[in-house]
């Protein structure tokens, strides 16, 4: 387990109760269970508390955990048949972007996701989820043929935010991220969206303009990361944190703001502690949603996603 900054004084109970059960399994005539159980229910009891009320930046740095499950883990988890489909047509293929066709509780749907990698060289592979411009006109191309043969349309967001390098810009990117988000918003198929950790300015708002936008519980969704925005505002990305609280970036602050319509609950500890449980609960929830959305008309699901997105921040404003 990789512990963040906050979480030192866990890593120090949890570690000595395997220090205790390892010197058991070395010399079998000590009996170190006792001591070993009671610090588990001591770090069980300080990771509930460490967990029940986190600050933004704290939610920002558990969003941004390694070991968080990512895209490609709920692909393999939740859909089943995942055909995956490669490039723009008309650069390359970006591996910052998985996509293709799949079925979903036996329905045929389209799932499109940023993928940030696992190891080293997956994540260098993947350029850490952050997409260049054929990504997203991957993604575009992607969501026109669920349009075509009236497949909903299933996004996974997890990108620090798109790529800012030379070539990407060369190549369109500001124009190719607004193409997708205007293709988001025009087709008639129901479009379900969930952050399942960063959610990253333009770059996430491009897969991210959906009848339902759910977050899991620690999750992040923002214009900017809270050490871009303190650099700007302070000059001084060290503060980060008052950054993080101005941004209003954490799921509950943007469910009563309605920019996002759910909050899905993770395990306590976070995703990263039981990854099986937490992409299960984002499952169920997208099962949900595309209940909600079942039936409806495509001019129906394109006026309400227009309107949705006309009417966000227009309350809560005074909270």
């Amino acid at each position: 387990m990789n512990y963040l900054e906050f979480e030192k004084p866990l890593a120090e109970i949890e570690g000595k109760a395997e220090e205790l059960r390892a010197l058991a399994r070395a010399n079998s005539e000590m009996d170190v269970e006792k001591e070993a159980a009671a610090l588990d229910r001591k770090a069980e009891t300080m990771l509930r508390d460490l967990y029940k009320d986190l600050s933004a930046w704290r939610k920002t740095q558990v969003a941004r955990h390694p070991e968080r499950p990512h895209c490609k883990d709920y692909i393999e988890q939740l859909f089943t048949e995942f055909t995956p489909l490669a490039g723009d047509r008309n650069f390359a293929d970006d591996h910052a972007v998985m996509g293709g066709i799949a079925r979903f509780d036996g329905r045929p749907v389209v799932v499109i996701g940023h993928e940030k990698g696992h190891d080293t060289k997956s994540r260098i592979d993947r350029n850490f989820g952050m997409a260049r411009p054929e990504g997203y006109r991957k993604a575009i191309r992607l969501m026109d043929m669920a349009d075509r043969f009236g497949l909903p349309v299933i996004t996974l967001i997890d990108t620090p935010g798109a790529y800012p390098g030379k070539g990407a810009e060369e190549r369109g990117q500001s124009e190719a991220i607004a193409r997708s988000t205007q293709k988001c918003l025009e087709i008639g198929v129901p479009v379900i969206a969930t952050v399942i950790g960063e959610g990253g300015s333009g770059g996430a708002v491009a897969f991210a303009a959906a009848n339902r936008v759910a977050m899991l519980e620690h999750s992040v969704y923002s214009v900017i990361s809270p050490e871009g925005c303190a650099s700007i505002l302070w000059k001084d990305a060290e503060k980060m944190r008052e950054a993080a609280e101005a941004l209003r970036l954490t799921a509950q602050d943007l469910q009563k703001l309605g920019v996002i319509d759910r909050i899905i609950k993770e395990p306590t500890g976070g995703a990263q502690r039981a990854p099986s449980e937490a992409i299960d609960a984002v499952g169920k929830a997208i099962e949900t949603m595309l209940k909600e959305l079942s039936g409806k008309k495509p001019e129906a699901l394109v006026k309400d996603r227009r309107q949705k997105f006309l009417d966000m921040g227009t309350k809560g404003l005074a909270a």
